[in-house]
């Protein structure tokens, strides 16, 4: 592929995660909101982010090993076609089970940050063969950014249903901004389809492959031959890949704890409004996508893995602050901090994951990632709605801050190398 068609790729998948993002972050504030305004209790509705993302999890299994042999494009473009129905059931049907229904087939509400869902492995690996190799901490930094920014300006639109509450009363009054969000996923599918490459033949003409061979000398002594055979090269590759999925699993643990039932937390703890909310989740996704372009720069500076530990660290302290603070502005200023900290290294931490193979197992690699970071959130929703119905409003973040310190520690010990590889 053509430098030109490889840039015109990029810009386009960026360009979709921007719409995408800015629909997510309406579904980020007003879907828990939406389904509290219907009577669900916490624990349903935990109960069905929870099913979200053990079906999330399965889908990334399943695409992302498929994606390698037929392609990333049809992919994304089912995931926004999706997206789109789904959003148009949430936006005209009442109905419980439909509305689980939706919830679960998309993650409508989980918060993606402008990612493709269960189909982010496929986004990223489409991503990764157009970005050389030491690109793509910068490049995928800045494309978590659009992410983080297209989130905030949903979360300040997610506020509106308030100015139609005579027109729209209640339950009602989200119905124009789930519509908005079919809308946005449409244009993001017009967006894909025009993306250059994407399909089995233009894999094969590009593949970017790493000619210092430095994804694979993680782990192994600078003083190995170059040429290696298949297995013993396939060997290195799958403990880097079981590593990363170990901290992740482990980080997904602590994400599924407090991430889909904040908006809900402030609302019961602070009785605060979708605007509020909105609001605070704004400022927080402004700050974090600050932070992830940091984040890029850090990396370049210090190393990837280091700069990743670093920032990490300080958000898991931030987190077991979080919980005790007395007002709404100041859990809200710890929580734009924290996000910022802890979400802002998500480009950094996704470009080493890119980086463990090459472009024909790079779907794999992400995919098995990916859904040990899903399968674990999806354990924190039903158990984090469940205390808060039992009244416990601190526990969800100290469990999740317990999760985070440990991966962020593995993460460190596992991949340290990676650093002095770079350097080399």
């Amino acid at each position: 592929m053509k430098v030109e068609n490889r840039n015109r790729a990029v810009a386009c998948l960026q360009g979709a995660r921007a719409l995408r993002s800015v629909g997510q972050g309406i579904a980020i504030v007003d879907m828990a909101l939406l389904l509290k305004a219907l009577g669900w209790r916490a624990t349903a509705i935990g109960g069905v982010l929870s099913a979200a993302g053990v079906v999330g999890a399965a889908l990334i299994l399943l695409c992302g090993p498929l994606s390698d042999r037929i392609g990333r494009k049809p992919f994304l473009l089912a995931y926004e076609l999706m997206t789109c129905a789904a959003a148009l059931v949430v936006a005209l049907s009442r109905n419980p089970t439909l509305l689980s229904v939706a919830i679960v087939l998309t993650g409508l509400g989980r918060g993606q940050n402008g990612a493709a869902g269960p189909f982010t492995p496929v986004e990223q690996a489409w991503m990764a063969e157009n970005i050389p190799r030491d690109q793509r901490s910068r490049v995928f930094s800045a494309n978590t950014a659009i992410g983080f920014f297209g989130v905030a300006a949903g979360c300040l639109l997610a506020g509106l249903d308030h100015v139609w509450p005579n027109a729209l009363p209640g339950a009602l009054a989200f119905r124009p901004l789930f519509c908005g969000i079919a809308g946005l996923s449409l244009a993001c599918a017009g967006l894909v389809w025009i993306t250059p490459g994407g399909d089995r033949d233009a894999r094969r003409v590009h593949d970017v492959r790493e000619e210092d061979s430095s994804a694979r000398a993680l782990d192994r002594p600078e003083s190995e031959p170059k040429r290696l055979r298949r297995h013993p090269q396939r060997q290195h590759e799958n403990r880097n890949i079981a590593r990363l999925a170990l901290v992740n699993l482990l980080n997904g643990l602590g994400v599924g704890f407090v991430g889909p039932m904040m908006s809900y937390w402030f609302a019961t703890k602070f009785g605060a409004t979708s605007g509020e909310i909105g609001g605070t989740m704004a400022a927080s996704f402004v700050v974090t996508g600050f932070a992830a372009l940091f984040s890029g720069y850090l990396a370049d500076r210090v190393g990837m893995v280091r700069a990743v530990v670093w920032l990490r660290l300080a958000g898991v302290g931030l987190m077991c602050a979080l919980p005790f603070m007395p007002t709404f502005a100041l859990a809200s200023i710890l929580y734009a901090a924290r996000s910022a900290l802890s979400r802002g290294t998500q480009g950094a931490r996704s470009a080493l994951g890119a980086s463990l193979t090459g472009d024909d197992r790079r779907g794999f690699s992400l995919s098995m990632n990916s859904f040990f970071t899903r399968a674990a959130s999806a354990v924190g929703p039903t158990l984090s709605g469940w205390l808060l119905d039992e009244g416990s409003l601190a526990l969800p973040f100290v469990f999740a801050a317990g999760f985070q310190l440990v991966s962020t520690v593995l993460y460190g010990v596992f991949f340290r190398a990676y650093d002095a590889a770079e350097r080399v």
